[in-house]
């Protein structure tokens, strides 16, 4: 799905119907112009998703939904700024494996991610395709492999931020071929991608939502998807775990999540009705052009799911000994 400068850069999503009566009288509604803080900067997976979202969100209540991105720090600049913001849900934080999952590579936060956040839903997992510039001396995941072992240390990859999910991705693929890898962080994948395309970075683990049409452009080469199936964007390109390593599982993952402050009830609003635009049936093709595979599910449901992939991910910072200021 192309994703065009013009759309990518749009702050406002949805300007609704602001002087309805009926526009704060249901129940739960944050009352008022929602913000959605996607942490990156525009055009990538985390923005494109909570454009969608907040489109969605802005027609359901008939108010305005903006949404603002806050790059830095793997997401977490962001979303400390979600998490201080007045506790009433009309500061929305699209979430990432880096922000609730992977934190622990930063020494210093100026918030608690486990403490001050709290997930509202689970939107999905994007799997991740293992791209490599067309100039470079492989053209299959087998190649790069030996490549890697032959000349530790030389191949860089590009991601959106240390301990971003494009960066985790790369780390345990890092640790399942046994290679060595160096990691070079971006304010987010639409810099990074850019200069993967430039030939200034070697290759990246970047997510299918915005690297499959790049891929599919031949810009980039595509050698393996980091799902355990193949991912329906890019059909024709094998799994890691079918190539390399079985079992192989580095899918990335959204949330939409709020301060942990904001009242249970408009946390079960807004869990619901994200729900209803999950499953809505005039949105299966975006999410199948976004390389979306859909979870939902309650508060509780995220809250559990969280603190499984924590553990999975603080493993892997802890193997790699990922720091970050």
């Amino acid at each position: 799905m192309p994703i065009t400068r013009r759309a990518a850069c749009a702050s406002l999503v949805f300007a609704g119907a602001l002087h309805s009566p009926f526009a704060f009288a249901d129940e739960g509604i944050p009352a008022g112009t929602i913000k959605i803080v996607a942490p990156f900067v525009a055009g990538g997976t985390a923005d494109v998703l909570a454009r969608a979202i907040g489109t969605r969100l802005a027609k359901k209540y008939g108010q305005s939904v903006v949404v603002e991105n806050k790059p830095g720090m793997g997401g977490n600049l962001g979303a400390s700024m979600a998490a201080a913001a007045k506790a009433d849900g009309t500061t929305l934080l699209l979430g990432t494996i880096g922000i609730h999952s992977a934190y622990s590579v930063y020494s210093k936060l100026p918030y608690n991610p486990d403490k001050d956040l709290q997930p509202v839903i689970i939107l999905g997992g994007v799997p991740c395709v293992v791209a490599v510039h067309p100039s470079k001396p492989m053209n299959s995941l087998a190649e790069l492999i030996a490549y890697a072992k032959r000349n530790p240390g030389v191949l860089n990859f590009g991601s959106a931020g240390t301990g971003s999910s494009t960066h985790m991705v790369g780390e345990l693929f890092q640790q399942a071929t046994g290679i060595k890898l160096t990691h070079v962080p971006y304010k987010g994948s639409a810099a990074a991608m850019n200069d993967l395309i430039g030939g200034q970075i070697d290759m990246m683990f970047e997510l299918i939502t915005t690297a499959g049409p790049i891929v599919r452009s031949g810009k980039i080469r595509g050698l393996a998807v980091t799902s355990k199936t193949r991912s329906p964007v890019l059909p024709d390109i094998p799994t890691v775990s079918e190539l390399a390593v079985s079992g192989f599982d580095g899918t990335g993952w959204f949330t939409v999540a709020t301060g942990a402050g904001v009242p249970r009830g408009v946390v079960e609003r807004l869990n619901k009705d994200i729900n209803e635009i999950l499953r809505a049936p005039d949105l299966q093709e975006t999410w199948k052009a976004l390389a979306l595979t859909v979870m939902g599910g309650s508060p509780d449901d995220g809250s559990r799911f969280v603190t499984a992939e924590t553990v999975k991910w603080k493993k892997v910072i802890d193997t790699a000994q990922i720091r970050a200021e």
